[in-house]
């Protein structure tokens, strides 16, 4: 560890008003609590109301940004810190408007050769015309942790489409993706490395939010029980992901693989700028499998704070 970096004041910046709120809280007291067993001077922020106020008095080195969703990692706080001139951890302001937005992570993907699963946007009150194959999944456009997620799996969960439109709270448009069968899989890219490769098994029809932040609502395997080339593939996604779209610190991109199809059965779904940090996320995981604790990747994120990201 860089020795400087222990007389350094960091701010952890979490919660906010997104939809993950809570996840944000939860990630964000882990890294707090990381920081002050390491002997760092941390404050936490909770990034609601005025909090820029409080930002400015508290007047970090470096702020450790443990936001989810909006506000946090679609390039509004990153464009704040900018603007603050307060160097800052993960990805910056483009990239993160990049990855947040499931249309220009689409086109994206799309532009250079990364297989994604077939989709369309339609607007919201229009869903109970949608006319597309089953099976399919149902997204907002700009939400994390699988918020607003729903798949339609069979005629008969079409009847619960009116539902979905009548409590639909993530815009005006959605996306509608095509569902594809088979293992969902992920992996992260660290100091521009790829990660092994882990399999998410879960009883509901994909990794939604309660399988993500319920303990031993999924199980891990590491590394994922699917053929080397695919392996190998995810692994190079991951990577290709994490530059095309100029990311930086740790990105955690997410596949499904329909076996079926072989070696076109990979899709990737997204890349996750800001991935948990919670007690049952997957990027702690993966990297604890390398030998990196915990608290190891807090500091070297840390380490790769800047500004002009």
């Amino acid at each position: 560890m860089n020795n400087s970096l222990l007389n350094k004041h960091i701010a952890v910046l979490m919660g906010g008003n997104s939809s993950e709120r809570e996840v944000s809280l939860a990630s964000g007291k882990n890294v707090l609590n990381a920081l002050v067993d390491s002997g760092f001077k941390v404050t936490g922020i909770d990034c609601t109301g005025d909090f820029v106020s409080h930002l400015r008095v508290v007047n970090p080195d470096i702020c450790f940004n443990a936001l989810h969703g909006q506000g946090g990692e679609d390039g509004v706080i990153q464009s704040l810190l900018e603007q603050e001139k307060i160097p800052y951890t993960h990805s910056g302001v483009k990239s993160s408007i990049l990855a947040m937005n499931k249309l220009y992570s689409k086109n994206l993907f799309i532009k250079n050769n990364i297989n994604t699963p077939g989709y369309q946007i339609i607007k919201i009150n229009k869903l109970l015309e949608i006319e597309h194959s089953l099976p399919f999944v149902i997204k907002p456009i700009n939400e994390g942790s699988s918020k607003g997620v729903y798949a339609i799996l069979s005629e008969s969960d079409k009847s619960n489409l009116i539902n979905i439109q009548d409590s639909w709270i993530y815009g005006d448009e959605v996306l509608i993706e095509d569902y594809i069968k088979g293992k969902e899989i992920t992996c992260s890219v660290y100091e521009g490395e790829a990660t092994e490769v882990m399999e998410v098994v879960t009883k509901n029809s994909f990794y939604d939010y309660e399988a993500k932040y319920t303990n031993g609502g999924s199980q891990h395997i590491v590394p994922a029980e699917i053929p080397s080339p695919i392996y190998k593939l995810a692994q190079k996604i991951s990577q290709k992901a994490h530059k095309i779209f100029g990311c930086k610190g740790v990105t955690r991109s997410d596949f499904r693989f329909n076996q079926d199809l072989g070696s076109e059965g990979l899709f990737i779904l997204e890349i996750n700028t800001q991935p948990g940090m919670t007690s049952t996320s997957l990027v702690p995981e993966l990297l604890g499998k390398n030998g990196i604790t915990y608290c190891d990747l807090v500091i070297s994120l840390l380490e790769d704070a800047s500004c002009n990201r």
